[in-house]
Formats: structure tokens, sequence, C-alpha cells
């Protein structure tokens, strides 16, 4: 998967007894539903990922119907920062799965609110507003507030669920591993269980990787949780070039969760693996329709555009100039897959400069590998190989990675390092609608040339 797509759930830690307990309760459900749901960036590659990241799931947003109970519920009970804390978590989730950037805002305003009810000892508000930083993409803010949680409850599995999200993001890649570690050691759960996995698929130790994510799927508890876990091993099975097994796995999931988008998005990408492109389309455009985010825009527009079907490309790199103009002017910075589509479809050197935007933000192996791509597509191919070689500096798989290394390696006149890359990309013959075939032309052009 890339990198940046994919996210584990958090649950807190265990309740305090009496109204507390209560609080927390209603907390952990908003804030384990918001991040296995909404693919916050945590603990994989960019957004993955990873996703989504994740780098950064996603299933369907979180139910009109809890959010109004708990709307209901803070009415009734304004000054139980528990419910307040849960509100804005639900809200989180929410604009994650919807891509309305507006519902952070509510978020924000809710658990502020939980603040100021209860402004020491408030781990669940202080998790969930690290939570939300990190689903804005402001790193250091959500390390900030995950490092506030854990010193007031050193003991809280989500605290250091998210204290690990942020270290990943942010390139503390040996404080990341002790924060899962000690998140296991805590609550060994499917949330804790995901985010040992992803540890170490950043690390390329995919077998590892797998038997964690077993784990994490048979400790599953939610059917979001149980969608998460078919999907990263949907991903992993495309990693191995199994395209039919990730297909397996994406309709198990989708049976547990029909709604979830990154289950459709991988699914889409397995039928791709498989040469059905009817399908590919017909999957992405669902994963669209449920949830508008930039890489599952990026992924459809490129794949139609693969297809010859230029008026559908252009209507998803139509939204996704609009999300983009939305981003800037807010003074955000781009994720990768606007680095990626503007170094693409649109000017390398804003690329170069908003990858070196993002990059001082969030110092992750996916923003490098994005900064790598935008600086090669603007011809300054010495640095972009530095960048590339960062990206890949942990051992992460990535045939995207890889494509975009021996890219620059065949611009600087390095056939042999190209060739490697290459070889290694094509593992994952389907892993992009134009780079894969763009890779296989390359690599025939340079097995050919004398």
């Amino acid at each position: 998967m890339h990198p940046d797509h994919t996210t584990p759930t958090a649950p807190t830690h265990t309740p305090p007894k009496g109204r507390g307990r209560l609080r927390s309760i209603a907390f952990t459900l908003a804030l384990g539903a918001a991040m296995f749901a909404a693919g916050a960036v945590l603990l994989t590659p960019d957004g993955t990922t990873a996703p989504r990241p994740a780098d950064h799931g996603r299933a369907a947003g979180a139910p009109r119907g809890s959010i109004e109970a708990l709307q209901a519920r803070v009415t009734r009970l304004p000054k139980d920062p528990g419910g307040w804390a849960a509100l804005g978590m639900a809200y989180v989730q929410q604009a994650r799965t919807t891509a309305d950037p507006a519902t952070y805002d509510r978020a924000e305003k809710a658990l502020r609110t939980s603040l100021s009810v209860q402004s020491e000892d408030n781990t669940d508000a202080e998790t969930a507003m690290g939570a939300l930083a990190a689903a804005r993409h402001d790193f250091p803010t959500a390390l900030h507030w995950a490092r506030r949680a854990t010193a007031g409850d050193p003991y809280s599995s989500s605290a250091h669920g998210v204290l690990a999200d942020a270290c990943t993001q942010l390139g503390r890649y040996d404080e990341a591993d002790e924060a899962v570690q000690r998140m296991v050691d805590l609550r060994p759960d499917a949330a804790s269980l995901a985010r040992a996995s992803y540890a170490f698929e950043l690390k390329g130790e995919t077998a590892r990787a797998r038997a964690l994510m077993r784990r994490s799927l048979a400790a599953a508890a939610t059917p979001a949780d149980t969608a998460f876990a078919h999907n990263v091993l949907a991903s992993l099975d495309l990693q191995d070039a199994d395209p039919r097994a990730a297909l397996a796995e994406t309709r198990t999931g989708l049976t547990a969760a029909p709604d979830d988008a990154a289950l459709l998005e991988t699914r889409a990408r397995a039928h791709l693996a498989l040469s059905d492109t009817t399908q590919a389309v017909a999957d992405y455009r669902a994963a669209v329709a449920i949830a508008p985010l930039p890489h599952h825009l990026l992924g459809l527009a490129e794949l139609e555009q693969s297809l010859g079907n230029g008026a559908q490309a252009e209507e998803s790199y139509a939204v996704l100039r609009a999300q983009d103009r939305i981003r800037e002017a807010a003074g955000d910075p781009a994720d990768t897959d606007a680095i990626l589509f503007e170094a693409d479809h649109g000017n390398p050197r804003r690329a170069v400069t908003m990858a070196e935007q993002t990059l001082r933000a969030r110092p992750f192996i996916a923003v490098h590998d994005a900064y790598a791509w935008a600086l090669h597509r603007a011809g300054r191919e010495t640095e972009a190989l530095a960048q590339a070689d960062e990206a890949l500096a942990l051992g992460t798989r990535s045939a995207l990675f890889r494509y975009h290394r021996a890219a620059i390696h065949h611009a600087l006149g390095n056939p042999e390092a190209a060739r490697r890359d290459l070889t290694e990309a094509l593992r994952e013959p389907g892993f992009h609608p134009l780079h894969a075939d763009a890779a296989r032309d390359l690599l025939q052009r340079i097995d050919t040339t004398p």
C-alpha cells in the first residue's frame, strides 16, 4: 500500500469506576471509531499508512444518529467533559470520512469545551486533540497533545497510540516504536497490534507485519476493526504480487463493512492488477462517492486517464484542484497526494515548493518520496536522488517509491541502479494506473539499449 493511507484505531485506557467510567466508555467508542474509520495518517505512510493513512482504513463516516445522540447528551449534561470529548472525536471521524474540513472546527470547539469544563486530568480530550491535530496533518501539535496526555495518564493506551502516530509522521521512528511497544504492553488489542504491524511494515518486514495484523483481526471487536485489518492484509497481498488473495481479503472485509471506502479502493487496485479495469473504475467511483479524499480522486482520475477517458479524468482533477485551493487558502501544508498530483499534472516547480513546506512540518518517508518526485519532474535529479534514498532508508517495500527512484537513477545515467529498482517495483504489477506501464516501458528500453 502507499505508506500514507491507512490508520489503526486507538481505544482508550481501562476506564475508571463510576461516572468517570461512563464518560470514558463513551469516549472510547468515539475515539476508536474515529481513528479506525477516519484513516488519519497515523501508522502508515501517507496519505501511508497509512493512512493513511495513513499516512496514511476508512469505514463509512460517523453515523449521524451517534452524533445526534452525543449532541443531545451534551445539551442535557453541558458540564460533562467526557461527552464533549466523545462528540469531538465523532466530528473528527465524520470529517475524515466525508473530506469536509469544516467539521474539524466543530470537533475542536467540542474538545475545547471539554477542556474548559475540566482543564486538568482530562486525558480523553487531550488525546482527542492530538488525534484531531494528526487528522489535520499538524503533527508537532499532535505530539504536544500526546505528550500532555501520556504525562497525565501514563496508562492510557490510546494516548500512547497518538504519540506513536505523531512520532512516526515526524520521522522519529525509534520513539514511535517505543510508544507502540508501550501501547501493546498496556493493551494488546486490535489497535495496538495494528500499530505494531505497521511498525514492521515500514521496515519492510512484511511477514511479521502480516502475522501481527492477523492477530489484530482476531482481536477485532467492531466491523470497522475487521474491515481495517482485511484492508491491510489485502494491501500486503498486493505487495506480494498476489492480487487474487487481495481480492478475497477485500471481499471478506466488505462483508463486515460494505461502505468502507478504503476497502473499495484496495479492491479497485486488486482488479487493476488483474487487468479488470471495468471493475476497478467502478470500485474507485464507489470509494469517491463515499469519501472524496485526494488519493481516491487521484487514483480514479489517473485510471480514467490511462484508459483514454480524458473528460472523466478531468472531472476528478478539477475537484483535486479545488481541494488544493481550499488547503492553500487555509495555509495548511499539502499532503503527498497533492504534491504528486501537482508534479505530474500541474507545475513541478510549485510541487517542489509544496513539498518543501510539508517536509519542514512532517519529515516522514512518504513526504521525502513526494519531494523526490517533484524534484525529478523539475529536473533537479541530484537533489531528487538524495530524497528518494531517504524515502527508502527504513527498508519500506513500496513499488511507487522504487519506481520514482528508478526514474531518477535513469535520468542520472545509472541504468543498472534503475533496473534494480524497476524490477523490485514491478513485483507489484498494478502498482499505479500510469506509472506501472511507464515502469515496464523504461525497463524494456534499458534492457534493449546496448
